[in-house]
């Protein structure tokens, strides 16, 4: 049976992904989300690992926003043959390291981090206004709690996609425009895309809407 694993972004809780989990079981396909892990700062190559433990050579992929970086390497690692699915989510080159922020991203990161270069919970990267269409109200406190602090160090981290991963079964799921440039890569790549408009946590104000077009582009992969 095909089993979903959820690959969050490293900057948010798993709690984040647990209503979009859901909804992808009531539509009968079981998922789970794979924990980031808080008894030590995120690390690239330690994600990579634990979550390709996690999953199968038949276990799809959903990586969302900075986990997209490490799903090709979850996935050579697990097996190298079940879908992925990446919900507005970064993409690492076709060839060749990346570091898990692009430069000008990077440098805004650094404004904020405080001391020891500890980064403030993510939900505070941007005025409280601006998020205000991106995560609903009543979701912003436990969020806003449970949020890992990520050190800036992390952003300076490289990965390395394997071989040909854009050849694998792959689709993209943009909300809005948020990852444009992203969605035109995946077009240019011919990979099954689809849109839903919204924010970045567009599966927090309609997780069935989210999981309806997950499942819709696995069966376009497949």
């Amino acid at each position: 049976m095909v089993r979903l694993l959820v690959l969050p972004s490293p900057l948010l809780p798993a709690i984040a992904y647990d209503g979009l989990a859901a909804a992808l079981s009531r539509a009968g396909v079981p998922a789970e989300v794979a924990a980031v892990g808080t008894e030590a700062p995120p690390d690239a190559d330690r994600l990579v690992e634990a979550w390709a433990s996690r999953a199968s050579t038949d276990t799809v992929l959903l990586p969302h926003s900075n986990a997209g970086y490490l799903a090709p390497s979850v996935r050579h690692r697990a097996g190298g043959s079940a879908p992925v699915v990446f919900v507005d989510a970064a993409l690492p080159p076709e060839v060749g390291a990346t570091r898990l922020a692009p430069s000008r991203f990077r440098d805004h990161l650094e404004e904020l981090a405080g001391a020891g270069g500890v980064l403030p919970p993510w939900t505070r990267w941007w005025p409280r206004a601006v998020l205000a269409d991106v995560i609903p109200v009543h979701r912003f406190e436990e969020l806003d709690r449970t949020c890992p602090r990520v050190p800036l160090s992390y952003f300076d981290g490289e990965v390395v996609p394997p071989p040909g991963w854009v050849d694998g079964p792959t689709g993209y799921l943009a909300f809005g425009d948020t990852y444009a440039d992203e969605l035109a890569f995946a077009r240019a790549r011919r990979w099954p895309t689809a849109v839903l408009e919204g924010g970045h946590l567009h599966f927090l104000h309609d997780p069935d809407a989210v999981a309806a077009a997950v499942l819709g582009l696995l069966d376009a992969v497949a």
